[in-house]
Protein backbone atom coordinates (compact mmCIF):
# COMPACT_ATOMS: atom_id res chain seq x y z
CA UNK A 1 0.00 0.00 0.00
CA UNK A 2 1.79 3.35 -1.12
CA UNK A 3 2.14 5.93 1.71
CA UNK A 4 0.61 9.38 1.40
CA UNK A 5 2.82 12.37 2.18
CA UNK A 6 1.00 15.16 3.94
CA UNK A 7 2.40 18.62 3.00
CA UNK A 8 1.37 21.33 5.32
CA UNK A 9 0.75 24.58 4.66
CA UNK A 10 3.89 25.99 5.97
CA UNK A 11 5.86 24.03 4.20
CA UNK A 12 4.17 25.03 0.84
CA UNK A 13 4.68 28.86 2.29
CA UNK A 14 7.96 28.65 3.11
CA UNK A 15 9.65 27.05 -0.42
CA UNK A 16 7.64 29.81 -2.28
CA UNK A 17 8.99 32.58 -0.28
CA UNK A 18 12.40 30.83 -0.52
CA UNK A 19 12.04 30.49 -4.22
CA UNK A 20 10.66 34.40 -4.99
CA UNK A 21 13.70 35.39 -3.02
CA UNK A 22 15.87 33.88 -4.96
CA UNK A 23 14.31 35.18 -7.86
CA UNK A 24 14.45 38.65 -6.39
CA UNK A 25 18.31 38.38 -5.71
CA UNK A 26 19.10 37.00 -9.11
CA UNK A 27 17.05 40.75 -10.45
CA UNK A 28 18.99 42.88 -8.30
CA UNK A 29 22.53 41.04 -8.32
CA UNK A 30 24.41 43.95 -9.89
CA UNK A 31 22.84 46.24 -7.24
CA UNK A 32 24.62 43.35 -4.30
CA UNK A 33 27.68 43.46 -6.46
CA UNK A 34 28.15 47.29 -5.85
CA UNK A 35 26.56 46.76 -2.16
CA UNK A 36 30.02 44.09 -2.06
CA UNK A 37 32.43 46.55 -3.49
CA UNK A 38 31.03 49.35 -1.02
CA UNK A 39 31.49 47.24 1.81
CA UNK A 40 34.58 46.13 1.04
CA UNK A 41 35.96 50.26 0.11
CA UNK A 42 34.60 50.47 3.59
CA UNK A 43 36.60 48.01 5.40
CA UNK A 44 39.59 49.63 3.83
CA UNK A 45 39.07 52.68 4.07
CA UNK A 46 38.24 52.28 8.01
CA UNK A 47 41.38 52.68 9.60
CA UNK A 48 42.06 56.03 7.65
CA UNK A 49 38.55 57.31 8.78
CA UNK A 50 39.51 56.36 12.62
CA UNK A 51 42.91 57.89 12.39
CA UNK A 52 41.30 61.48 11.70
CA UNK A 53 38.08 60.79 13.87
CA UNK A 54 40.97 60.76 16.73
CA UNK A 55 42.45 63.75 15.73
CA UNK A 56 39.08 65.41 16.93
CA UNK A 57 37.50 65.79 13.48
CA UNK A 58 34.34 65.57 12.64
CA UNK A 59 33.88 61.62 10.95
CA UNK A 60 31.61 63.08 8.00
CA UNK A 61 34.47 65.89 7.31
CA UNK A 62 37.49 62.75 7.99
CA UNK A 63 35.65 60.49 5.06
CA UNK A 64 35.64 63.59 2.98
CA UNK A 65 39.54 64.08 3.55
CA UNK A 66 40.10 60.30 2.61
CA UNK A 67 37.92 60.77 -0.20
CA UNK A 68 40.23 63.70 -1.03
CA UNK A 69 43.83 62.07 -0.56
CA UNK A 70 42.83 58.63 -2.57
CA UNK A 71 41.00 61.37 -5.57
CA UNK A 72 44.09 63.48 -5.28
CA UNK A 73 46.87 60.35 -5.52
CA UNK A 74 44.96 59.01 -8.37
CA UNK A 75 44.73 62.23 -10.56
CA UNK A 76 48.96 62.54 -9.53
CA UNK A 77 49.50 58.62 -11.20
CA UNK A 78 47.03 59.52 -13.94
CA UNK A 79 49.10 62.77 -15.06
CA UNK A 80 52.17 60.93 -14.75
CA UNK A 81 51.50 57.44 -16.89
CA UNK A 82 48.73 58.48 -18.92
CA UNK A 83 50.26 60.22 -21.58
CA UNK A 84 53.10 57.48 -22.61
CA UNK A 85 50.50 54.66 -21.40
CA UNK A 86 47.58 56.40 -24.63
CA UNK A 87 51.16 56.31 -26.42
CA UNK A 88 52.12 53.16 -26.59
CA UNK A 89 48.26 51.87 -26.71
CA UNK A 90 47.96 53.46 -29.82
CA UNK A 91 51.31 52.07 -31.10
CA UNK A 92 50.34 48.44 -29.75
CA UNK A 93 46.79 49.00 -31.47
CA UNK A 94 47.81 50.38 -34.36
CA UNK A 95 50.66 47.44 -34.83
CA UNK A 96 48.42 45.12 -33.49
CA UNK A 97 46.48 43.42 -36.33
CA UNK A 98 49.85 42.91 -38.53
CA UNK A 99 51.49 40.89 -35.13
CA UNK A 100 48.42 38.88 -35.19
CA UNK A 101 48.51 38.13 -38.69
CA UNK A 102 51.95 37.21 -38.33
CA UNK A 103 50.91 34.71 -35.11
CA UNK A 104 48.32 33.46 -37.19
CA UNK A 105 50.04 33.13 -40.12
CA UNK A 106 52.81 30.65 -38.16
CA UNK A 107 49.98 28.74 -36.30
CA UNK A 108 47.88 28.31 -39.18
CA UNK A 109 44.89 29.97 -37.53
CA UNK A 110 42.16 31.03 -39.91
CA UNK A 111 41.98 34.98 -39.26
CA UNK A 112 38.43 35.49 -40.67
CA UNK A 113 37.25 34.89 -37.17
CA UNK A 114 39.38 37.92 -35.83
CA UNK A 115 38.52 40.41 -38.31
CA UNK A 116 34.93 39.93 -37.94
CA UNK A 117 35.19 40.14 -34.29
CA UNK A 118 37.08 43.31 -35.16
CA UNK A 119 34.37 44.76 -37.37
CA UNK A 120 32.13 43.70 -34.86
CA UNK A 121 33.71 45.89 -31.72
CA UNK A 122 34.30 48.89 -34.01
CA UNK A 123 30.91 48.85 -35.42
CA UNK A 124 29.90 49.19 -31.19
CA UNK A 125 31.71 52.24 -30.39
CA UNK A 126 28.38 53.95 -29.51
CA UNK A 127 27.63 51.01 -27.59
CA UNK A 128 31.35 51.14 -25.95
CA UNK A 129 30.76 54.99 -24.70
CA UNK A 130 27.26 53.76 -23.44
CA UNK A 131 29.00 51.45 -21.23
CA UNK A 132 32.03 53.60 -20.40
CA UNK A 133 29.16 56.70 -18.80
CA UNK A 134 27.29 53.94 -17.37
CA UNK A 135 30.21 52.49 -15.62
CA UNK A 136 31.05 56.35 -14.33
CA UNK A 137 28.19 56.84 -12.83
CA UNK A 138 27.87 53.30 -11.17
CA UNK A 139 31.13 54.60 -9.65
CA UNK A 140 29.92 57.39 -8.15
CA UNK A 141 26.88 55.74 -6.83
CA UNK A 142 29.58 53.21 -5.10
CA UNK A 143 31.59 56.31 -4.03
CA UNK A 144 28.38 57.64 -2.29
CA UNK A 145 27.39 54.39 -0.80
CA UNK A 146 30.91 54.10 0.70
CA UNK A 147 30.27 57.48 2.09
CA UNK A 148 27.20 56.02 3.72
CA UNK A 149 28.27 53.27 4.73
CA UNK A 150 31.66 54.61 6.76
CA UNK A 151 29.58 57.75 8.28
CA UNK A 152 26.76 54.83 9.90
CA UNK A 153 29.28 52.38 10.32
CA UNK A 154 28.46 52.19 13.87
CA UNK A 155 24.82 52.63 13.66
CA UNK A 156 24.49 49.72 11.05
CA UNK A 157 27.38 47.31 13.34
CA UNK A 158 24.83 48.15 16.67
CA UNK A 159 21.07 47.13 14.60
CA UNK A 160 22.30 43.63 12.63
CA UNK A 161 23.42 42.88 16.35
CA UNK A 162 20.44 43.51 18.11
CA UNK A 163 19.11 41.27 15.56
CA UNK A 164 20.41 38.27 17.03
CA UNK A 165 18.95 38.23 21.13
CA UNK A 166 21.64 36.57 23.25
CA UNK A 167 24.71 36.79 20.99
CA UNK A 168 24.84 40.68 20.67
CA UNK A 169 28.31 40.88 21.60
CA UNK A 170 29.77 37.62 19.54
CA UNK A 171 27.80 38.86 16.25
CA UNK A 172 29.54 42.53 16.53
CA UNK A 173 33.03 40.73 17.05
CA UNK A 174 32.13 38.50 13.78
CA UNK A 175 30.97 41.67 12.04
CA UNK A 176 34.40 43.29 13.00
CA UNK A 177 36.54 40.06 11.99
CA UNK A 178 35.04 40.40 8.73
CA UNK A 179 35.90 43.92 8.17
CA UNK A 180 39.06 43.71 8.99
CA UNK A 181 39.52 40.78 6.72
CA UNK A 182 37.76 42.01 3.91
CA UNK A 183 39.81 45.59 4.24
CA UNK A 184 42.98 43.69 4.51
CA UNK A 185 41.98 41.68 1.32
CA UNK A 186 41.84 45.25 -0.72
CA UNK A 187 45.22 46.52 0.90
CA UNK A 188 47.05 43.63 0.20
CA UNK A 189 46.30 43.23 -3.17
CA UNK A 190 46.47 46.96 -4.03
CA UNK A 191 50.30 46.51 -2.68
CA UNK A 192 50.67 43.29 -4.59
CA UNK A 193 49.40 44.77 -7.86
CA UNK A 194 51.71 47.72 -7.91
CA UNK A 195 54.81 45.59 -6.97
CA UNK A 196 54.32 43.28 -9.85
CA UNK A 197 53.28 46.04 -11.97
CA UNK A 198 56.60 47.75 -11.69
CA UNK A 199 58.77 44.60 -11.43
CA UNK A 200 56.89 43.62 -14.53
CA UNK A 201 57.60 46.77 -16.45
CA UNK A 202 61.55 47.26 -14.67
CA UNK A 203 61.72 43.80 -16.03
CA UNK A 204 60.20 44.31 -19.65
CA UNK A 205 62.17 47.90 -20.36
CA UNK A 206 65.68 45.79 -19.26
CA UNK A 207 64.91 43.07 -22.09
CA UNK A 208 63.70 46.26 -24.35
CA UNK A 209 60.52 44.88 -24.84
CA UNK A 210 57.84 47.10 -26.95
CA UNK A 211 55.06 48.91 -25.23
CA UNK A 212 56.18 48.06 -21.76
CA UNK A 213 54.30 50.16 -19.56
CA UNK A 214 50.32 49.09 -21.04
CA UNK A 215 51.83 44.91 -20.49
CA UNK A 216 53.04 45.99 -16.98
CA UNK A 217 49.64 47.50 -16.07
CA UNK A 218 47.93 44.35 -17.08
CA UNK A 219 50.38 42.61 -15.01
CA UNK A 220 49.17 44.78 -12.28
CA UNK A 221 45.73 44.95 -13.11
CA UNK A 222 45.43 40.76 -13.54
CA UNK A 223 46.98 40.30 -10.05
CA UNK A 224 43.75 41.13 -8.26
CA UNK A 225 42.56 37.46 -9.68
CA UNK A 226 44.91 34.98 -7.81
CA UNK A 227 46.39 31.81 -9.65
CA UNK A 228 44.70 32.34 -13.20
CA UNK A 229 45.44 36.08 -13.49
CA UNK A 230 49.15 36.06 -13.76
CA UNK A 231 49.12 33.37 -16.52
CA UNK A 232 46.46 35.13 -18.60
CA UNK A 233 48.79 38.84 -18.16
CA UNK A 234 51.90 37.36 -19.06
CA UNK A 235 50.36 36.08 -22.63
CA UNK A 236 50.42 39.24 -24.52
CA UNK A 237 54.27 39.84 -23.22
CA UNK A 238 55.40 36.74 -24.23
CA UNK A 239 53.73 37.24 -27.60
CA UNK A 240 55.12 41.04 -27.98
CA UNK A 241 58.66 39.17 -27.37
CA UNK A 242 57.97 35.77 -29.52
CA UNK A 243 57.83 38.27 -32.93
CA UNK A 244 60.95 40.21 -32.19
CA UNK A 245 62.72 36.45 -31.46
CA UNK A 246 62.07 33.29 -29.92
CA UNK A 247 64.74 33.08 -27.42
CA UNK A 248 63.53 36.58 -26.12
CA UNK A 249 59.83 34.80 -25.79
CA UNK A 250 61.80 32.39 -23.72
CA UNK A 251 63.21 34.90 -21.25
CA UNK A 252 60.43 36.97 -21.11
CA UNK A 253 57.97 33.63 -19.85
CA UNK A 254 60.95 33.06 -17.43
CA UNK A 255 60.71 36.38 -16.23
CA UNK A 256 57.17 36.10 -15.14
CA UNK A 257 57.65 32.86 -13.98
CA UNK A 258 60.31 34.39 -11.35
CA UNK A 259 58.43 37.32 -10.32
CA UNK A 260 55.35 34.49 -9.80
CA UNK A 261 57.66 32.80 -7.29
CA UNK A 262 59.30 35.91 -5.72
CA UNK A 263 55.04 36.32 -5.24
CA UNK A 264 54.16 33.32 -3.57
CA UNK A 265 57.22 32.89 -2.05
CA UNK A 266 58.23 36.02 -0.51
CA UNK A 267 55.59 39.27 -1.25
CA UNK A 268 52.20 37.23 -0.69
CA UNK A 269 53.76 36.04 3.04
CA UNK A 270 55.14 39.53 4.07
CA UNK A 271 51.98 41.65 2.54
CA UNK A 272 48.97 39.30 3.06
CA UNK A 273 49.71 38.17 6.64
CA UNK A 274 46.37 39.33 7.84
CA UNK A 275 44.56 39.00 4.57
CA UNK A 276 42.57 35.60 3.73
CA UNK A 277 43.94 32.28 2.86
CA UNK A 278 42.55 30.06 0.80
CA UNK A 279 43.54 26.91 -1.34
CA UNK A 280 44.87 27.04 -4.44
CA UNK A 281 42.03 24.57 -5.55
CA UNK A 282 39.39 26.36 -3.53
CA UNK A 283 40.31 29.87 -5.09
CA UNK A 284 40.33 28.51 -9.14
CA UNK A 285 36.88 26.97 -8.41
CA UNK A 286 35.91 30.24 -6.78
CA UNK A 287 36.49 32.17 -9.62
CA UNK A 288 35.14 29.97 -12.08
CA UNK A 289 31.94 29.84 -9.85
CA UNK A 290 32.23 33.35 -9.55
CA UNK A 291 32.89 34.53 -13.44
CA UNK A 292 29.55 31.89 -14.42
CA UNK A 293 27.76 33.41 -12.12
CA UNK A 294 28.43 37.07 -11.83
CA UNK A 295 30.68 37.58 -15.46
CA UNK A 296 34.37 39.44 -14.84
CA UNK A 297 32.93 41.23 -11.53
CA UNK A 298 32.46 38.10 -10.03
CA UNK A 299 35.64 36.94 -10.66
CA UNK A 300 37.43 39.66 -9.17
CA UNK A 301 34.90 39.26 -5.93
CA UNK A 302 34.99 35.35 -5.63
CA UNK A 303 37.79 35.26 -3.51
CA UNK A 304 36.67 37.87 -0.91
CA UNK A 305 33.23 36.42 -1.33
CA UNK A 306 34.61 32.95 -0.15
CA UNK A 307 36.87 34.93 2.96
CA UNK A 308 33.48 36.24 4.24
CA UNK A 309 32.03 32.37 3.54
CA UNK A 310 34.75 30.66 4.74
CA UNK A 311 34.41 33.15 8.28
CA UNK A 312 30.60 32.24 8.76
CA UNK A 313 30.89 28.54 8.23
CA UNK A 314 34.16 28.65 10.84
CA UNK A 315 31.64 30.91 13.37
CA UNK A 316 28.95 28.17 12.95
CA UNK A 317 31.47 25.20 13.59
CA UNK A 318 32.65 26.60 16.33
CA UNK A 319 29.15 27.39 18.41
CA UNK A 320 28.23 24.19 17.60
CA UNK A 321 30.90 22.76 19.54
CA UNK A 322 30.11 24.35 22.67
Amino acid sequence: MPRKIDISHRTVIFITIFILSLWVIYLIRDLLIILFVAIILMSALTPLVNFFTKLKIPKALGIAITYIIIIAVLVGILATVLPPLIEQSSKLIVILPPLLSQIFNIAHIDKSVFQSNLTSFSGNAFSLTLAVFDNFLTIIFLLVITFYLLLERNNLENRISALFVGNEERTRRLITHIQEKLGSWLRGQLILSIIVGVLSYVGLSILNIPYALPLSLMAGIMEVIPVIGPIISSLPAILVALTISPILGLIVAIMYFVIQQLENNLIVPQVMKKAVGLNPLVVILTIAVGSRLFGFAGALLAVPMAAVIQILVTEVIEQKKF
